[in-house]
C-alpha cells in the first residue's frame, strides 16, 4: 500500500519535471500547454459527455414528471366527462320513456295512475315488481299494470306506499288472450325460465304463425281488451292432441321496466290500436 503511494507520488513528480523540461527547452509556455492539453483532453471529453448525459437524463426526468402530472389531470378530466356523458344519456333515456308513457296515458280512455318501479323479485328471472303506489293511492289487487310496449302483469299485493305486481312470466300467472290476426282464443301462462306460452288453441282453424301478436281477450273482467301480451316465436304441434300451444316473446321487457301505468279504471273499448300507434 505504501509502495503504491510512493509510486503515485513519484509519477506525479516525474510528470511535473517532464513538463518543466519541455517548457524550458521549448523556450515558452506553448509546448507545455500542448502536452498538458494532450493529457487532459480525453478526460475533459469524458467529463463533457458525462455532463451532457446527466443533463439529458435530468431533462428527460423532468419532462416525464410533467407528462405524468399532465396525464393524471387528463385522466381525471376524461373520467369527469365520461360521468357527465352517462348522466346526460341517462336523462335523455328517462325523458324518452316518460314521454312515451305520458303519450299513452293521454290516449287511453280510462283512469290510470303512474308508478315507479322500486323493487324486483327474482328467482333466476324477474317474477315480480314493486311499485311506489299503495293503499294511500287507492290501488287494489288485480289492477292491470302496463307500459307503452304492452301488458306487464297485475297487482297481487297492496301495502302502504307500495304494491307488488305479478309479472306475466310468473308460472302462477294466467291471462285470457287471443291472436289479433285470427282472433283465435287461448290462455297465456308464465313458464319456469321466464317465457310465455299460449295454450289451449283448437287445432282446427288456428292458423297462428310466428310473428303474430297476442293481445288480451277482455274476458274475465280483469284486463281491458287489446293489451299487447307478446308475439309468437314458435308453434308447438302436439300431433293428435286436441290442442297445441305457441311459445311467446313478451311484449314488454320486464328486466328494463322502470315506470308503469296502473289501470285504475275500466273500459269496454278494444285498446290494441292505441298501442300500435305508439309502436309505429
Amino acid at each position: 500500500m505504501r509502495f503504491r503511494r510512493y509510486a503515485l507520488l513519484m509519477s506525479v513528480v516525474l510528470v511535473c519535471l517532464l513538463l518543466l523540461t519541455v517548457q524550458t527547452r521549448g523556450g515558452g509556455t506553448g509546448r507545455a500547454a500542448d502536452v498538458l492539453s494532450v493529457l487532459t483532453t480525453p478526460a475533459q471529453a469524458v467529463l463533457a459527455r458525462a455532463h451532457r448525459g446527466a443533463q439529458s437524463l435530468w431533462t428527460g426526468y423532468r419532462e416525464w414528471k410533467a407528462a405524468w402530472r399532465e396525464n393524471l389531470v387528463l385522466r381525471a378530466e376524461n373520467e369527469r366527462l365520461r360521468v357527465e356523458s352517462l348522466q346526460v344519456r341517462e336523462a335523455q333515456e328517462e325523458n324518452a320513456r316518460l314521454r312515451r308513457l305520458l303519450a299513452l296515458r293521454q290516449r287511453l280512455p280510462l283512469a290510470t295512475l303512474a308508478g315507479e318501479v322500486i323493487g324486483r323479485e327474482s328467482g333466476g328471472w324477474v317474477r315480480a315488481l314493486t311499485v311506489n303506489r299503495g293503499v294511500g293511492d287507492r290501488v287494489t289487487t288485480q289492477t292491470p299494470v302496463i307500459v307503452p310496449d304492452g301488458l306487464v302483469g297485475r297487482v297481487v299485493r297492496v301495502r302502504p306506499g307500495a304494491s307488488v305486481v305479478q309479472l306475466l312470466t310468473d308460472p302462477a300467472s294466467v291471462v285470457g288472450a287471443l291472436v289479433q290476426r285470427t282472433r283465435t282464443a287461448g290462455l297465456v301462462e308464465g313458464e319456469p325460465g321466464g317465457t310465455l306460452r299460449f295454450k289451449f288453441m283448437a287445432r282446427d282453424g288456428a292458423g297462428i304463425l310466428p310473428g303474430d301478436l297476442i293481445v288480451t281477450s277482455g274476458l274475465g273482467q280483469v284486463f281491458p281488451k287489446g293489451l299487447p301480451v307478446g308475439r309468437v316465436l314458435a308453434v308447438e304441434d302436439k300431433g293428435s292432441a286436441l290442442f297445441h300451444f305457441a311459445v311467446l316473446a313478451p311484449a314488454a321487457d320486464f328486466a328494463r321496466v322502470e315506470e308503469v301505468l296502473l289501470l285504475t279504471g275500466q273500459t269496454p273499448m278494444d285498446l290494441a290500436a292505441l298501442f300500435q300507434r305508439d309502436s309505429s
